[in-house]
């Protein structure tokens, strides 16, 4: 979702030229700044009021739209050529189909490194699933983690093991994209 949102967004600013969307794309860079402690409160009563709350979609939503995903994607897309996306249209192509069958195959390993990065962001997020998930249950790992720790007597072995598997599925995701995330870190468009 947050690659969905992010490529579309980013191909969306650097694509298409108007005042108004520098200005948009300006507070987005501005909402950067704006520290996630400010912004909990409001979170919360907005997934309160639409009983979300102890849900994981309450914790995959408020994580779906990220400002730094958009600007990443758009500085990643400013070496694209034009001239390709010129001649799909010229053939009669649509923006979603260019966007999916042109552009996204051209730019995978752009999307690579913002997945690995996304999933690392996700999987070691740890504030907002606090405060959201409230039964065992649901929780995620890093909160297990953090309860293993807060007890009286603390098992370090265990909790040790669970580090060490928490940490697996990241290892093997960056594995996995290794190539395409160091091409996606120097913003190459070739393949």
């Amino acid at each position: 979702l947050i690659l969905l949102i992010g490529g579309m967004a980013g191909y969306g600013f650097q694509m298409y030229k108007s005042n108004l969307k520098e200005k948009l794309y300006g507070f987005f860079l501005l909402t950067m700044m704006v520290p996630f402690a400010t912004l909990m409160i409001p979170l919360f009563k907005i997934v309160t009021k639409l009983n979300l709350l102890d849900t994981h979609f309450a914790v995959i939503i408020v994580s779906a739209v990220s400002a730094f995903m958009i600007f990443f994607f758009r500085q990643s897309f400013v070496n694209y050529p034009t001239e390709i996306l010129e001649a799909a249209r010229v053939d009669g192509a649509g923006e979603f189909r260019i966007f999916f069958n042109i552009f996204v195959p051209s730019m995978k390993s752009t999307f690579a490194a913002a997945a690995i990065y996304s999933f690392i962001t996700s999987w070691n997020s740890y504030l907002w699933p606090l405060i959201v998930l409230q039964s065992n249950d649901k929780k995620t790992t890093t909160l297990l983690i953090s309860m293993m720790s807060s007890s009286y007597t603390p098992e370090y072995g265990v909790i040790m093991l669970a580090i060490v598997v928490a940490t697996l599925p990241t290892i093997i995701i960056f594995f996995a994209f290794q190539k395409q995330f160091v091409q996606g870190m120097l913003g190459s468009v070739k393949q």
